[in-house]
């Protein structure tokens, strides 16, 4: 008669604390995990006394009624391209750039139209906005 084998009492895990556990450890991952943001970075970004600016090479504007200007003079779009390089060639910039002016109303083709304009250029385009702040 082997009576010890009857007397030991049999170890049983219980799962309910598990699942508290793992709620628990579910709940911190998911709070760090919103707080590691990389974009909450504060940076101590140097201020300018004026603004900075493109330097204005080239002025392509587009008014209310789909008409493009390059500077001051009138241009249908097919010579679009040629009318940018042309003010681009008298002004022999190092880094040329090409300020889009458009109007509210002007649509967004037109303003593509003048942004591949200048990538088929290998030039930087800069779309001028009105400043709200002021």
């Amino acid at each position: 008669m082997n009576l010890r084998r009857s007397l030991r009492e049999k170890t049983a895990s219980h799962p309910s604390a598990l699942n508290d556990i793992l709620f628990i450890l579910l709940l911190f991952f998911l709070i760090i995990s919103t707080l590691a943001n990389p974009n909450v970075v504060k940076l101590s970004i140097p201020k300018a006394k004026s603004d900075t600016k493109a330097k204005q090479t080239v002025v392509v504007s587009i008014n209310d009624k789909q008409e493009f200007f390059v500077g001051t003079h009138s241009i249908a779009i097919d010579s679009l391209k040629n009318g940018i390089a042309g003010a681009i060639a008298k002004s022999q910039d190092v880094e040329p750039t090409v300020v889009i002016n458009a109007d509210k109303q002007a649509t967004a083709d037109n303003i593509v139209a003048v942004m591949r304009a200048a990538h088929d250029l290998n030039l930087h385009t800069v779309l001028a906005v009105e400043n709200n702040s002021r």
